[in-house]
């Protein structure tokens, strides 16, 4: 809820989540998409993320990166750290939504 207050419930309802299994530029031209919001949480995260989106407009000149700094509230967190507290049972309720640490703390319970 805290998301979607921020976002404006107008802009949160044209938000839409998919997975994919191709590049991503590809997933942005077929859904006619011009732009690609990308997040940073540190230098390491820009090295990478400049690389990507070199080789991207390599792929397509169409297709642009924007990139947005993470609060420093968040800067320090990453999936990979979010399921590793869930697996060995941490609160993990400070870092995703309600629901995504339903589903975390499901997974990790049949494991």
């Amino acid at each position: 809820k805290d998301e979607v207050a921020t976002l404006g419930a107008d802009v949160a309802k044209r938000i839409e989540v998919r997975s994919f299994s191709s590049l991503l530029v590809h997933l942005a031209q077929e859904i006619g998409s011009k732009l690609i919001i990308r997040g940073l949480r540190a230098v390491s995260d820009f090295e990478y993320e400049f690389q990507m989106t070199g080789m991207n407009q390599r792929l397509t000149f169409e297709v642009e990166t924007v990139f947005l700094m993470a609060s420093e509230r968040y800067q320090f967190v990453s999936s990979r750290f979010v399921k590793e507290i869930c697996r060995l049972d941490g609160d993990v309720s400070q870092f995703v939504s309600p629901a995504i640490e339903r589903r975390l703390k499901a997974r990790y319970a049949k494991i």
